[in-house]
């Protein structure tokens, strides 16, 4: 029976092989953390992949094995082990699953890519995989994998053993021999096989992938024998109650999402969790017919985030955007760049899939539209189709017209595509492989085209690029952020809210950092200045890129150790490949890529060094204060909250693998002990509150946590109220309450906007928040009010309030 969500707190799983050091995080490990967890105030551990993966992830996405728990985490005993310890502490599990591809990396590691490589049509797991065996595929109707280095290394391939297997070896790559086809020079054994190994320039990938990535195989969940094998052991999982729930990673992939979470439902029972990776466009709903509790809770991060940013300060980022740049990076510029990426992406990485949807599309026209359409006049309709796609997929049914909507609108301004688009539709209407294939590449399209190459191009304000994030939209309203809210605790009051993810492309308050320089646009334009007149960056664009995460990172204490230097020479490598300007994961230019980790270095130990360290030692008394107001809208606010490994206290984090650094559990749980005995009242002024700032983030989320607990049926199911000031200074009070019905309300939490400026002007001033009748108790504080109260009796010691109405027997 599925124990009550409250919170859930995500775990990065990893076996040995996962770090240089040989550490872990198993089972064992997070059974070791349990008491902490249940006193910090978690209902559920949410855990990265358990499947069996390859042996050095540190992720566990790239599952080999689907049918095994990890062996390397502690196998399905050790499951056991740690289900039934989190059980007897009153607290549950939700596991995350990966329907929609494995790993394949290593061949021979995977046993059923191994077969069909194997075996090919006559393999028993072919049907398994999204494979094109048609003759027109490229490969001459054998599966084609980009595995060669160069053009002609077929002289390259030899023979090698492999537990006792003859194989064939391409360097350090095996691949397995056909039954009778062993005979003659490793080139002629070669040419017997199932599969073709191509240039890897070529393009030439006859396999679904995930997005991109030639290392994960896309598998057909579609097929009922498929879904049965591959859910095999989560079945195992609910019959024997060990998990509460699970996280569907990547459902988009699939080639009916809605078909296969329903069948997943059945499959967990209607009372366990289900959330699901969907990343929604800022204008589009969740699908409510879909079998789910929500999503992961990226559309809650945006809101999170964006009302917390000094919406004023948008034209003078736009300028600096503008100056080094030499784009302003508003919603018509990023819209234009997302178009022409997009189209590029379809164009380079993914023309395998478009080639292949052509193809589809060709077969399945079954009318006599587009019957005289050349070859490239139909993938290139098809290119600029997806790229004009403005969501992941449109084939849900809450979005049934946008697909018409869209071929409408180009058929209008393109007339010459006409006939191109006729034919598409055609297929479309078909119902068969190719609208499949449509919803399948428009989704990997826009991850690769915006998520990974925009969100890194784009530079006026970095905060706002994470997954479905809007950077064209300079922050959210109070209005926008309450009317969202309150649909959410309609809508999806189950649905996951997060602020940072395994897949963050900055941690919370690393952007909590990068949403206060929208306090001091002056400050900061004057200090981009300087630092670009005496260390001008290698390019223009790429260093007021890097340089808002290094402001969001740098030490408040300016010291900078030697962790940092490598960490943030590490993500300026993968920042300016994903971003493809002036060097691409693909085509390295070395000299470039020198170039930017001297400037960070010179930024580090340089002319600027002391004045990047002023501007934080500023930036940071602001951010403290954002990071915990968030912190505690996030945890009081509609849907379910999760935190991330790690982020009770302050985090500095960037994009993975910077994201899954190991957590000193030790130090978090010797603060939570502090807090039975800390005394709020010797926080009096800014400086204080810095200098406490991992217990004061500790005490808002244990707290709002204890609070959770204690009033389920105000959160899950509650209502939700706006909550807001009066006064010289209203706008900067940012308050929510919650209560079993609207007029029934028992939590208010308050929070500070920005601080800095209302720092600046002079303070709170006569503002004041009216509660409602009777007396409220501040949780963090201990201090009890009614009626009208001054806002600076509300905010003495911290920039947010915990009210908890006081039952009348204590009055």
């Amino acid at each position: 029976m599925a124990r009550p969500i409250s919170a859930t707190y995500r775990l990065q799983m990893r076996g040995p092989q996962a770090d240089s050091a040989g550490r872990a995080f198993s089972f064992a490990d997070a059974k070791a953390q349990l008491p902490y967890l249940k006193k910090l105030g978690i209902s559920h551990l949410y855990l990265s992949p358990i499947f069996t993966s390859m042996p050095d992830s540190n992720h566990g996405y790239d599952v080999i094995d689907p049918t095994t728990v990890n062996e390397e985490l502690g196998g399905i005993d050790g499951f056991r082990e740690l289900a039934a310890a989190t059980h007897e502490h009153g607290m549950g599990i939700i596991i995350d699953i990966v329907p929609n591809h494995l790993g394949v990396a290593v061949p021979h590691l995977n046993p059923w890519w191994w077969d069909v490589l194997k075996n090919g049509q006559d393999s028993a797991f072919e049907f398994y995989f999204d494979i094109d065996w048609h003759e027109d595929n490229g490969s001459g109707g054998k599966l084609g994998m980009p595995i060669f280095g160069a053009e002609g290394d077929e002289d390259k391939l030899e023979f090698a053993d492999l537990n006792g297997e003859k194989v064939l070896a391409y360097y350090d790559n095996l691949f397995p021999l056909a039954p009778g086809t062993t005979a003659g020079s490793p080139q002629e054994a070669y040419e017997r096989q199932h599969y073709r190994l191509q240039f890897w320039r070529d393009g030439v990938i006859n396999y679904r992938r995930f997005f991109s990535v030639n290392t994960l195989a896309g598998i057909r969940q579609e097929d009922p024998m498929v879904f049965e094998h591959t859910h095999r052991l989560l079945r195992e999982l609910v019959a024997e109650d060990l998990i509460d729930g699970v996280r569907v990673d990547h459902p988009d992939g699939l080639s009916d999402p809605f078909g296969y979470l329903h069948r997943l439902r059945e499959l967990i029972g209607p009372d366990r969790w289900l959330i699901i990776e969907k990343i929604l466009g800022v204008d589009e709903p969740l699908d409510p017919r879909l079998a789910v509790d929500g999503t992961t809770g990226y559309d809650a991060l945006r809101e999170l985030d964006g009302v917390f940013i000094s919406r004023e300060a948008e034209d003078r980022f736009s300028m600096l955007a503008l100056t080094h740049s030499g784009s302003t990076w508003d919603e018509r510029a990023l819209e234009s760049t997302e178009a022409s990426l997009k189209r590029a992406v379809a164009q380079e990485e993914l023309a395998a899939e478009i080639r292949r949807l052509a193809r589809a599309m060709r077969r399945d026209n079954f009318s006599t539209a587009g019957t005289n359409v050349t070859e490239d006049k139909l993938s290139e309709t098809i290119i600029e189709l997806v790229a004009a796609m403005p969501v992941y997929r449109a084939d849900y049914i809450s979005l049934s017209r946008t697909t018409a909507t869209i071929i409408a609108d180009m058929s209008k301004r393109f007339p010459s595509r006409r006939d191109a688009l006729d034919l598409i539709s055609a297929a479309l209407l078909g119902n068969g492989e190719a609208k499949i294939r449509f919803a399948q590449v428009c989704g990997a399209v826009m991850a690769k085209g915006v998520e990974d190459t925009t969100f890194y191009r784009a530079s006026r304000l970095i905060a706002l690029q994470e997954v479905g994030g809007a950077p064209g939209r300079f922050g959210v309203s109070a209005a926008e952020f309450h009317l969202l809210q309150e649909e959410r605790s309609l809508l999806w009051p189950r649905t996951m809210t997060a602020l940072s993810t395994h897949d963050t492309k900055r941690g919370e308050d690393t952007r909590a950092r990068i949403i206060e320089l929208t306090e001091m646009p002056d400050m900061f334009s004057e200090l981009v200045n300087r630092i670009s007149a005496v260390l001008p960056a290698p390019d223009g664009a790429t260093g007021h890129f890097l340089l808002q995460n290094l402001l969001g990172v740098w030490p408040a204490d300016g010291i900078i150790t030697d962790s940092l230097r490598a960490r943030f020479k590490d993500y300026a490598l993968k920042a300016i490949r994903e971003a493809s300007i002036k060097t691409t994961w693909v085509d390295p230019n070395e000299s470039f890529e020198a170039a930017v980790c001297d400037w960070v270095e010179a930024l580090f130990d340089g002319p600027s060094t002391s004045l990047i360290t002023e501007f934080v030692t500023r930036l940071h008394r602001g951010s403290v204060q954002v990071s915990l107001g968030r912190k505690l809208l996030h945890m009081v606010g509609a849907g379910v909250p999760d935190t991330y490994q790690g982020t009770e206290f302050l985090e500095d984090s960037l994009v993975d693998p910077d994201n899954r650094r190991f957590v000193d559990y030790t130090a978090r749980e010797q603060v939570l002990d502090q807090l039975l005995t800390w005394e709020w009242k010797s926080i009096s002024c800014l400086e204080d509150l810095v200098e406490h700032a991992d217990i004061a983030k500790m005490a808002v989320v244990h707290r709002a946590l204890e609070v959770r607990a204690e009033f389920p049926s105000c959160f899950v199911g509650g209502s939700h109220q706006a909550v807001f000031g009066e006064g010289r200074a209203e706008s900067h009070i940012m308050g929510i309450a919650r209560g079993t019905e609207r007029n029934r309300l028992s939590i208010i939490a308050l929070a500070t906007r920005r601080p800095l400026i209302l720092e600046d002007r002079g303070g709170w001033h006569d503002t004041t928040v009216t509660l409602p009748g009777g007396y409220w108790e501040d949780k963090l504080t201990g201090q009890r009010f009614s009626g009208v109260v001054p806002a600076a009796e509300l905010f003495t010691h911290l920039p947010v309030s915990l009210l908890v109405l006081v039952p009348e027997s204590e009055f």
